[in-house]
């Protein structure tokens, strides 16, 4: 889907002095900020933007391509704090620290804490969120009160298992809980890596040893397969985040851990289960919080000839302004938060996310991207591995973790198999360390 506004080209590749080109991901926040700018940012700074709009994948292969080549061809690209360390580090994205500093009214000290400091390398601010995201585990209170059942503020893995065993079949048809099980790095492992982590696993030590068949990753990974063969959603081995947010949707599912920003979808005005969830901390096991920290972000490709134009885009998109302008025009649930403090004082967005800003809020700010488990790390992340490998390594594993789902292969010989693949890359650091 590719798509321009007010005119110069229409697309990537096109443009004059006063345009930029954006290469950005088709989810709805974004899609809702294509159809504003042209009549909102355009109408005011006179600079049109050039939007290329492509799925998930898709865009990440795009940009990828595009920044590593440094061809200038897009100014702006949506990037996570998975990707914008690593493209740091190879110089392929521009700083932002000086235009932060002159763009007052921007206010950095608003943006989240744990946003800042995961879209930074080396002490440099590479990224600003559009919108971020933590996890908890989402429940019926309905449910769980007609079975006599009060969920924990801060549940135990262990509580949530016994609570999924009493929950399960409460309705016709009902889970007692939905967790990702379709491979993939961003899917089974997003949630199951908190699992990991908090029951005292990690996929690498400091040092760079495997630890994919260690202890604290075995049992997290045992316990997880175990709570969704005995009481998780049907058809768990290809289920998603979608899935499991459409399990929870139509009644399917008693509970459900995984992203907040699920939370807007189920207090939608059209959601059959709107005001019967209930929100809790994410579950944990050795440490004090488990939650997952993301954040689809804005960063400028190095070899760009309008940076300063660039920047005026990134201000306004993740600007306060945009915010009330999105809440005014198409509604407050669809406002791109999980970003700044002052959206969770502001009255008119509590008014509509009561029953899960603060839950949101809290899980973010508690979220230690540097620390996540019960050991160091030798590179940040908390549902991945800050590395470039990472999304092979851990889809790979999904995979054979998924077949343990399905009854297909054991979680000793899927662990075993995973071990082999993450030393592989373990050595590879360890060798450049040696040098």
């Amino acid at each position: 889907m590719v798509s321009g506004c007010a005119g110069w080209g229409g697309g990537a590749g096109g443009g004059g002095p006063n345009s930029i080109n954006v290469l950005m991901v088709n989810n709805p926040q974004m899609v809702d900020l294509q159809q504003l700018t042209a009549t909102n940012f355009t109408k005011e700074t006179g600079i049109s933007v050039n939007f290329t709009v492509l799925p998930e994948n898709d865009v990440r292969d795009k940009i990828s391509q595009e920044f590593s080549s440094q061809a200038g061809q897009y100014d702006v690209a949506t990037l996570s704090n998975f990707e914008i360390p690593i493209y740091a580090k190879s110089k392929w994205i521009a700083p932002l620290d000086d235009y932060v500093t002159a763009d007052t009214a921007f206010d950095q000290s608003d943006i989240l804490a744990p946003m800042t400091e995961s879209l930074s390398a080396e002490g440099k601010l590479y990224g600003e969120p559009f919108y971020g995201e933590s996890s908890f585990l989402m429940y019926r209170k309905d449910v769980l009160k007609k079975a006599g059942i009060q969920m924990p503020a801060k549940p135990t893995w262990q509580q949530v298992a016994d609570i999924a065993a009493k929950v399960d079949g409460a309705e016709p048809g009902m889970a007692g809980i939905c967790l990702r099980g379709q491979p993939g790095w961003g899917q089974l492992f997003a949630p199951l890596t908190t699992v990991v982590n908090t029951f005292g696993g990690t996929w690498f030590t400091k040092d760079w040893q495997a630890e994919v068949d260690g202890e604290g990753f075995r049992k997290a990974t045992d316990f997880y397969v175990a709570l969704v063969r005995a009481h998780g959603e049907t058809g768990a081995p290809q289920a998603g985040f979608t899935e499991c947010l459409n399990n929870l949707i139509q009644g399917n599912a008693a509970m459900w851990y995984d992203a907040t920003s699920a939370a807007g979808s189920l207090e939608a005005k059209d959601s059959p289960v709107r005001g019967k969830i209930g929100y809790a901390a994410a579950p944990v096991v050795k440490t004090d919080y488990s939650g997952w920290l993301y954040a689809w972000s804005w960063s400028i490709q190095q070899a760009s000839t309008k940076k300063d134009n660039a920047w005026k885009f990134i201000s306004w998109a993740s600007g306060k302004k945009y915010e009330e302008l999105v809440g005014s025009e198409l509604g407050w649930s669809r406002v791109p938060a999980g970003k700044r403090a002052s959206t969770y004082e502001n009255p008119d967005y509590l008014k509509e996310a009561s029953a899960f800003a603060r839950p949101t809020l809290e899980a973010i700010k508690n979220a230690d991207p540097n620390d996540p488990g019960v050991q160091p790390r030798p590179a940040p992340g908390i549902q991945f591995v800050g590395i470039p490998e990472f999304p092979d390594l851990g889809t790979q594993v999904s995979q054979e973790v998924s077949s343990a789902i399905a009854g297909q292969t054991t979680v000793h010989d899927a662990l075993e198999r995973g071990q082999k693949l993450a030393d592989d890359v373990a050595a590879r650091y360890r060798d450049r360390e040696q040098k």
